[in-house]
């Protein structure tokens, strides 16, 4: 049995095919693309929701511990059950947006490419688009939105951050219980707290730079400006 891309097969011949049978091959792709993409925003704020609700109830779980007990060892003790899971998922969440980012980076390249593609066959409608039709760091920036560029604000203000800056509280805050818990003194017990929050907020710094400077050297533009 033949390839299918074998010079032997029927669809090594081209010549019957037409700039309409391209178009609509490359939008079928491209609504694939957005399809994809649309599950992926999805994900992202069903995670994010997903973890401030456990956060939520913990918090109201606490409160709750909290008037009965009068932060007492019966608090403490149900503090350091619940804080672990909080931040079990919020590590997790962290992890997964941050793995949604980087397959929605790929999912417009990819529609930058096909953009491309569709004024390769319709150059005349160029002033037409607004997004990026080339597969370069600018082309892609110019999808996300007209005059978008990477900033410190904008790092920050990306949901995983967010979603990371909770969680070095939570670190913080479970820290200084433990060392409570120990028997340590107040003081220890906000230094302790500051030095695991600190920590923390280094882990995710280097985890975020990482999968950032992989995502850059792994694309290679096929279409740069």
């Amino acid at each position: 049995m033949n390839d299918p891309l074998t010079p032997t097969s029927p669809l090594s011949d081209r010549s019957g095919v037409t700039d309409a049978v391209r178009a609509q091959i490359l939008a079928t792709e491209h609504w694939s693309l957005l399809a994809t993409r649309s599950m992926t925003w999805n994900e992202v704020f069903s995670r994010a929701s997903m973890f401030i609700t456990v956060l939520s109830a913990s918090v109201v779980a606490l409160a709750l511990v909290a008037q009965a007990t009068a932060f007492g060892p019966g608090f403490r003790l149900f503090a350091l059950l619940v804080l672990p899971v909080v931040l079990l998922v919020g590590v997790a969440t962290v992890i997964r947006l941050a793995e949604d980012n980087a397959e929605d980076f790929g999912l417009v390249i990819g529609m930058n490419r096909l953009r491309h593609a569709y004024l390769e066959l319709a150059p005349e409608l160029e002033p037409y688009f607004v997004t990026g039709r080339f597969d370069d760091a600018a082309g892609i920036m110019q999808t996300y939105g007209p005059g978008v560029r990477f900033s410190l604000v904008r790092i920050i203000a990306g949901t995983p951050n967010l979603v990371a800056a909770i969680n070095i509280v939570v670190v913080g805050v479970l820290a200084a219980l433990i060392a409570d818990t120990l028997g340590a003194s107040d003081v220890i017990d906000v230094v302790v707290g500051v030095v695991a929050a600190l920590v923390m907020a280094a882990c995710f710094g280097v985890l975020a730079f990482r999968q950032f400077t992989g995502a850059r050297r792994a694309h290679q533009p096929h279409f740069p400006r």
